[in-house]
């Protein structure tokens, strides 16, 4: 009887052995997840620098005469300011009326000229993040992630620097994207900016 139940136990221990060996293999392994500042990885390319930094260039004529104009309000203000004992009522109501124009004028060019450079900046960092989606993809499928989430638009607490992929996806876009004449690396810029335009006062 002893012998039996040895045998049996035998048997149980051959038979069930490979359904848990099965069922050891069928368990999914974990999930692997990387986070990454696509903002700042486009704004850290190097495509991403000299895109910026012509777009700065090109409206610099446009801030110059900005600046220019807010210069000339300033000076006809000091003139009311200064010269209000001796100028006549008419002298004054028609520099009033001068600067009031030009405030509004310069409002106007200001508001124009920012959504003007939004607009461009806006349409080339679609350009580069079209491009870099794909840069994202490539990796993320050659390594193993189930899942990319960018830590701009989705709040992340905590993340192991391990799976923080934004410098590593900068240097793989540079490499699939050179940029000629490419400017010397600057410090990182999270955030394009537009020249500062003056406001009138």
């Amino acid at each position: 009887m002893k012998n039996r139940l040895i045998v049996t136990s035998a048997l149980l221990a051959v038979l069930v052995s490979p359904v848990a060996l099965h069922a050891q293999s069928a368990t999914p392994a974990p999930s692997k997840i990387g986070v990454i500042n696509i903002q700042a990885a486009i704004t850290n390319t190097a495509e991403g620098k000299k895109v910026i930094a012509d777009l700065q260039n090109r409206y610099l004529p446009k801030q110059k005469e900005l600046q220019r104009l807010q210069q000339e309000i300033q000076a006809d203000q000091d003139q009311l300011t200064k010269q209000a004992a001796t100028l006549s009522d008419e002298e004054q109501g028609r520099l009033s009326r001068e600067v009031e124009e030009k405030q509004k004028q310069l409002k106007r060019d200001a508001e124009d000229a920012q959504n003007d450079f939004n607009n461009d900046r806006d349409d080339a960092i679609k350009r580069i993040g079209q491009k870099m989606v794909k840069v994202i993809n490539d990796y993320a499928a050659q390594n193993g992630f189930t899942l990319v989430l960018d830590d701009a638009q989705i709040p992340v607490y905590y993340a192991s620097k391990d799976i923080e992929l934004t410098a590593e996806i900068v240097k793989l876009y540079d490499a699939a994207n050179p940029v000629a004449d490419a400017a010397a690396p600057a410090k990182p810029a999270p955030h394009p900016a537009a020249p500062p335009a003056p406001k009138p006062k």
